[in-house]
């Protein structure tokens, strides 16, 4: 918006009003102050429902008095994600809480038979939909912050350049206040997010990275017919095997403790590299209405404002991708011999496969909010790669590769599974492990290292 779409000093924009008035308007509305009923008659006068204001600055002053430390009020996210995992009041009775401790005892008992990771130290759980959103909100908004950062930066910059050259100084000192309704509309539409994604999620580790507390293993059996619906598999089995799976995920990230900062590491780094569309911002600051704000709540929740992948990005994607498919592959190899006595555990294992390739509504909003997709979709190579080592070397050897993050399977491995394996039989053996490029420009390295300590050259001729 041009600064000559305003009036000069508003004369005759306002009613019976100067534009130093209209200014002081301004002031009091960003400025937490109130308006006085002269300027409420001068807004209903101009169109504006002067309960419309009050209502929105109450809503915003709210916005002030939660916001955390980084401007944004994450509490809105909670009661927004609560509001929409509660609403049908569904729990889950005593007697249903005694069959899923029955299906994870034995699941215990099975995955004892298929891998060498030990068991958790805590009692896996039943939990309902609100409580999924309460364990895992943390580690969501620490996900999304630098997106709602950047949003709200975004937000007020463009604001201020749409402004007239004599009311900057009044937006500017409005700031840290516009930041705070940016990402506060962020945080809504995250909860909002998390809250539908509560109702499809069925375990703790279905999303695919660790969201759950350290070390806790839960399954959401409220959510269970809807996964079950088109199966044709008995309720028992399908605990069973959900019960397995899970089990399966937690042991893994509390015996691998570093694997866990890992996975979050690389989902905050692709997402502090996101950077808002401001072109798409600017225009939309041009016709913001700051009394109805669904337009930026509807660009924020679209992906609108989220520009198309850098180079940069897409590389961190994939890398992403490649340790999520490891993570999920070997989950789904321990699973599958685990469960190998239940009848419908191959139905059941191809049906978690599909909906993780697929993902759900709830899935698709968080990619277009934070710009992520949080699928594994090399996983079938991945389940190949982990088959293929638990066949030639065992299970013991196959496991001893999550102790160490050097060690952990690459993309590479992936690829080429005989490689792994060729290697992990070599340290069986005790034989020396198989030189190659790295290590050949290592030891030159190191020599010439050894060569400027010693201050002489191999073909020095002065004595050492």
């Amino acid at each position: 918006m041009a600064d000559d779409d305003f009036p000069n000093d508003f004369p005759d924009g306002l009613p019976g009003g100067s534009g130093e008035e209209f200014q002081e308007m301004l002031r009091n509305l960003l400025g937490g102050g109130g308006l006085d009923p002269a300027q409420l008659e001068a807004l209903s006068q101009l169109g504006v429902d002067p309960a419309m204001v009050r209502q929105l600055m109450a809503q915003l002053q709210t916005a002030f008095t939660a916001a955390g430390d980084d401007g944004i009020d994450w509490s809105s996210a909670q009661t927004q994600a609560l509001h929409l995992a509660n609403k049908d009041g569904l729990g889950i009775s005593s007697g249903e809480r005694q069959e899923f401790d029955q299906a994870f005892a034995l699941a215990t008992l099975w995955l004892s038979e298929a891998t060498t990771i030990s068991d958790l130290a805590g009692p896996p759980q039943a939990i309902t939909r609100g409580q999924w959103v309460e364990q895992t909100l943390p580690v969501w908004q620490e996900l999304a912050e630098p997106v709602a950062g950047s949003i709200a930066g975004a937000l007020t910059a463009a604001i201020d350049e749409q402004v007239p050259d004599d009311m900057k100084q009044i937006v500017a000192q409005a700031g840290a206040f516009m930041r705070r309704v940016g990402g506060s509309l962020f945080a809504a539409q995250l909860g909002g997010v998390i809250g539908r994604l509560s109702l499809e999620v069925v375990s703790g580790g279905d999303v695919g990275i660790p969201i759950m507390p350290d070390g806790v293993a839960a399954i959401l059996p409220q959510n269970f017919d809807d996964f079950g619906r088109d199966l044709d598999v008995t309720g028992d089995q399908l605990a069973l095997y959900l019960g397995t799976r899970e089990l399966a995920h937690a042991r893994l990230f509390r015996h691998a403790r570093w694997l866990r900062l890992h996975v979050i590491s690389q989902v905050t780094q692709f997402a502090r590299g996101i950077r808002v569309d401001t072109q798409a911002l600017e225009d939309l600051a041009s016709r913001l209405d700051p009394t109805s704000p669904d337009e930026l709540r509807q660009a924020i929740e679209s992906g609108a404002l989220l520009p198309q992948r850098t180079e940069t990005q897409e590389a961190a994607l994939k890398n992403l991708e490649n340790l999520l498919a490891t993570i999920e592959g070997w989950v789904d190899v321990v699973t599958a011999d685990a469960t190998s006595r239940l009848p419908a555990a191959a139905k059941i294992a191809e049906a978690v496969r599909r909906r993780r390739a697929v993902g759900g509504p709830a899935e698709q909003a968080m990619s277009s909010l934070v710009g992520l997709e949080l699928r594994p979709r090399r996983l079938r190579e991945a389940a190949a790669m982990w088959r293929a080592v638990t066949d030639a070397v065992g299970v013991a050897a196959r496991d001893s590769l999550w102790d160490y993050p050097d060690l952990m399977p690459t993309a590479d491995d992936i690829d080429d599974p005989q490689a792994l394996i060729a290697r992990l039989q070599a340290r069986v053996r005790g034989d020396e492990p198989v030189r190659d490029a790295f290590d050949e420009a290592l030891d030159e390295l190191l020599a010439q290292a050894a060569e400027d300590d010693d201050g002489s050259t191999p073909n020095d001729p002065r004595p050492v």
